[in-house]
């Protein structure tokens, strides 16, 4: 099934012209080199592009999103950062990732890949399951990420480690009969490249595991918090529960989508603002002073406690 970009205008010089592919990490800035006007345009991706034979150029002091989500997960500490606070107050004590693996279908002699492991959450409570899978890669951009991953799993004679891009997966077509990607696609610049090679490796009746977030759940709610200290909230929404079955439906011949229920109960100022502090450079709140975000959070604790909803699911797409 082929994947079609999706297209819409842009307006240059009182001109339309089609608007090239959006760059999902978020606001890319051009300067005319030509042209005279030094205008800005929030198109594209790349350091030099033609543009209708006006050279632009891209301006990196004005975006570091792609350097800073690379920065985030080199190490693990904000990682950690994250996935604690919703051990500790999620209500849902089942466990977002046990939840995930619930709905896994791994028979006997299955070759699974997981793209963008993160610290191997997965399996710290799944590990016995991958005693009757033929092959397990597990794979991350980021190589330490793959390291502690295999701190948690170990050396097996069936599992493999390997530092991949989703969007450039080095392996034959159809050779898995599994491929996991929790928590991923948003961060992906291409996310229909990234899914044509996820189709690509699956075998023909393979399935594709995708968890992933709503557009209405923690980061969310915590920036409506501080609405007068930040301009808007830049969680990435290239790709949520809402828009992500559109994405999937062009590459896999079915696409279900499956709801956890959960929120948070917070009873530490504490580890909110830790948590807050962790989204540093990706997001306008983690920015903040901690005294302002501090301030801002005891307002809304009632009884000692702030409710934060939760929006998170998977996408199960078969091939």
């Amino acid at each position: 099934m082929a994947g079609k970009r999706e297209s819409s205008s842009l307006l240059l010089n009182n001109q339309v012209y089609p608007r090239p592919p959006r760059y999902s990490g978020g606001l890319v800035v051009f300067q005319l080199q030509q042209g005279g006007n030094g205008c800005r345009l929030s198109i594209l991706k790349s350091e030099i592009v033609l543009f209708y034979g006006i050279i632009l150029r891209y301006e990196r002091k004005y975006h570091k999103m792609d350097d800073k989500v690379i920065e985030q997960y080199a190490k693990q500490d904000n990682l950690d950062i994250r996935v604690n606070i919703h051990k500790k107050y999620s209500k849902n004590k089942l466990g977002f990732n046990n939840w995930i693996f619930s709905n896994y279908q791994i028979t006997n002699e299955v070759k699974v890949l997981e793209l963008g492991c993160g610290t191997g959450e997965l399996w710290k409570s799944n590990s016995d399951s991958i005693d009757k899978m033929k092959q397990l890669v597990v794979t991350d951009f980021s190589k330490d990420m793959v390291k502690t991953t295999k701190s948690v799993i170990g050396n097996r004679d069936n599992v493999n480690y390997e530092i991949i891009d989703i969007q450039k997966i080095s392996f034959e077509n159809e050779t898995f009969d599994i491929v996991i990607a929790n928590m991923l696609l948003h961060h992906v610049n291409e996310i229909p490249k990234a899914l044509s090679e996820v189709n690509r490796v699956l075998k023909t009746g393979g399935i594709f595991y995708c968890a992933t977030f709503g557009e209405n759940g923690v980061v969310d709610y915590l920036a409506s918090l501080f609405k007068d200290e930040v301009n808007q909230d830049l969680e990435n929404k290239s790709f949520t529960l809402q828009n992500g079955k559109r994405y999937l439906s062009r590459y896999f011949n079915s696409v279900d989508t499956l709801l956890y229920d959960d929120e948070l109960q917070v009873t530490s100022t504490d580890d909110l603002v830790k948590y807050i502090q962790s989204f540093k450079g990706i997001s306008e709140i983690g920015s903040l002073e901690e005294k302002v975000i501090r301030k801002r959070l005891e307002v809304h604790f009632h009884k000692g406690k702030l409710i934060i909803p939760k929006e998170y699911g998977m996408f199960i797409a078969r091939k």
